[in-house]
């Protein structure tokens, strides 16, 4: 008889442990895992919510982007501008004082028109010699409570057939600035004989279009005053309110003109009707007196009949030049103007 081979038993019970440490790493990883994901999805997010202002003022940031975005043109810069200056620039076809208007503005153009004016009569009468289709290039500076200061004029005229320019520069560390020719001589005519020995302008003369019967030399208060020629005072203080303090010298000697002393500083008690003087004495000092709005001296030459004369055309006349010296910063400043006055509108 065979004997019983041993028969398998039931399977060996196993510890409820190990299973339910499985599940717990399972699960413990897998919410570990949301968690994490969560977790770099709002880093990411808040990073993004930092970072987007940037982004959008900036643009993109990598290195090609950068490379393919065009750049801003830069700003150009008005040279007049940063010389503290303005430019105006027209062709003439009426009154100069409306083509001003035009080019400069309406608040600056009249008192620019009669700054300018004072350039322009020593090449031609205004109003009746400046022509339709001349042309006029100006540099100036506004100033508050002040006329307007023109640093450059540029004028081709018809008549003469010809551009005249005339540059403001001071000369050395005395005396006022003046207006210069490119030579480096004054554009201002001067008087032999003068009543003034200097002055800082003429501001008047018979042929700007005002109608003024005399000269008008801008001169501080107290500047001496001398007689162009021999002479006796006729008289003295006469309508005060429009002359202030004045008075008037008739030739003697000669041919009987009467010379006119208008805004004197307050004249000598020993002057009177009678008094005599030579030619080239002071008589009195120059003031601010009467119907006058600034300083200077007002001259006037007059006939025994009353016919007003032009000084410019009984004194004899001439041009100061300035100083060697000074030539070479003069032609310097002549050259930085000429640049800011730039092309003129007859040449375009």
């Amino acid at each position: 008889m065979r004997p019983n081979l041993p028969t398998l038993g039931a399977p060996p019970k196993r510890s409820p442990i190990g299973p339910v440490v499985a599940v717990s790493l399972i699960l413990g990883g897998a919410a570990g895992g949301v968690w994490w994901w969560k977790q770099r999805m709002a880093n990411a997010t808040g990073e993004a919510a930092i970072h987007q202002p940037v982004a959008e003022a900036t643009g993109p940031t990598d290195a090609g982007a950068l490379a393919a975005a065009p750049l801003a043109a830069p700003v150009p810069v008005d040279p007049v501008k940063a010389a503290g200056l303005e430019r105006a620039s027209m062709r003439i076809e009426g009154p100069l004082e409306t083509a001003l208007n035009n080019s400069a503005g309406a608040d600056v153009g009249p008192a620019l028109a009669q700054v300018v004016t004072r350039t322009l009569v020593w090449w031609v009468e205004v109003p009746g010699e400046i022509l339709r289709g001349d042309t006029l290039d100006v540099l100036f500076q506004r100033r508050p409570n002040e006329e307007p200061l023109v640093h450059a004029v540029r004028f081709t005229s018809a008549k003469l057939g010809k551009t005249l320019s005339a540059y403001r520069y001071q000369a050395g560390t005395e005396g006022a600035a003046r207006y210069y020719l490119s030579t480096g001589e004054e554009l201002e005519l001067r008087l032999e004989k003068s009543p003034l020995d200097d002055y800082e302008q003429v501001t008047s003369l018979l042929r700007d279009g005002r109608r003024h019967k005399g000269v008008d030399f801008r001169t501080p208060v107290g500047t001496p005053v001398k007689a162009p020629f021999a002479g006796v005072v006729k008289r003295k203080n006469w309508n005060w309110g429009s002359n202030g303090n004045c008075l008037e010298l008739v030739e003697t000697g000669g041919r009987g003109r009467r010379a006119l002393f208008l805004h004197l500083d307050e004249v000598s008690k020993d002057i009177h009707p009678g008094s005599r003087f030579n030619v080239g004495q002071v008589i009195a000092r120059s003031g601010n007196t009467g119907r006058s709005f600034a300083p200077h001296l007002h001259y006037q030459l007059m006939t025994q009949d009353d016919r007003v004369l032009d000084p410019f055309d009984q004194h004899k006349t001439y041009r100061r030049t300035m100083a060697a010296g000074h030539k070479t910063g003069f032609d310097d400043e002549v050259r930085r103007l000429e640049g800011l006055l730039g092309t003129s509108v007859a040449g375009k």
